[in-house]
């Protein structure tokens, strides 16, 4: 079974109503960036931060996944389907996509600020949390999002995954992010990719098939050129 790695960004989620901070309009809008989503603005002010992600996580529940996030999941049935998302929602997951790895962390999961490793994920009728909230060993806890500034942990598996790919696929991603933007280039050479985005970067690659759509219309588009032919 070939493997085909799909690298998403926030262009797949905003069809379900998630916000995204490039675009107008929605929870971005109310708060500077970089006071709600890097390390020092969390250092600054963690009720900022933590009263951010708690807004987040309730527009997340009110959000279903869309026909872009189950066309990944129907193409499990003829590939070996790896998902990297660049976004912190739990769509990919409640698709049924059985191999989704998160670059940024995720929404409804936090994590121990003594110990890293202790990660909790959150009940969707407990999702609140504040600079006082602890765990079960009595520490403090934080958003489980890699925040600018920070590292991104899971981008060496990324890679590996990137590199095993027969074909690559993108989408809803301005692939101007980095670490995230330079996975495409650990594709091996030949390696078919596609980029589905209604206005997608400029990118010189060989092999490099654009579908200028929306998520949903391009996931379709996609299903009907990798479904084999019987």
């Amino acid at each position: 079974m070939k493997k085909l790695v799909v690298l998403t960004g926030a262009g797949i989620s905003a069809e379900s109503g998630i916000s995204t901070f490039r675009d107008a309009g929605g929870l971005w809008d109310e708060y500077p960036v970089m006071e709600v989503a890097s390390h020092d603005g969390f250092v600054r002010n963690p009720a900022l931060v933590h009263s951010f992600y708690n807004k987040r996580r309730k527009e997340l529940l009110s959000c279903k996944p869309n026909a872009a996030h189950l066309g990944l999941k129907e193409l499990e049935k003829w590939y070996d389907v790896h998902i990297i998302t660049q976004n912190v929602d739990n769509l990919h997951e409640k698709a049924g996509s059985a191999n989704v790895l998160h670059l940024h962390g995720e929404l409804m999961k936090v994590r121990s600020m003594r110990d890293e490793n202790r990660v909790y994920t959150l009940s969707p009728d407990n999702i609140e949390t504040t600079p006082e909230t602890r765990d079960e060993y009595g520490d403090p806890v934080r958003p489980h999002i890699v925040f600018f500034q920070e590292p991104v942990p899971n981008i060496t598996p990324a890679a590996d995954i990137v590199k095993q790919a027969d074909i690559v696929v993108v989408i809803g991603t301005s692939l101007v992010v980095y670490p995230a933007a330079g996975l495409l280039y650990y594709a091996r050479r030949g390696t078919p990719i596609y980029y589905i985005d209604p206005k997608p970067a400029e990118i010189d690659m060989p092999n490099l098939t654009v579908i200028a759509k929306k998520a949903t219309e391009g996931v379709a588009d996609l299903i009907r050129k990798l479904k084999p032919k019987e």
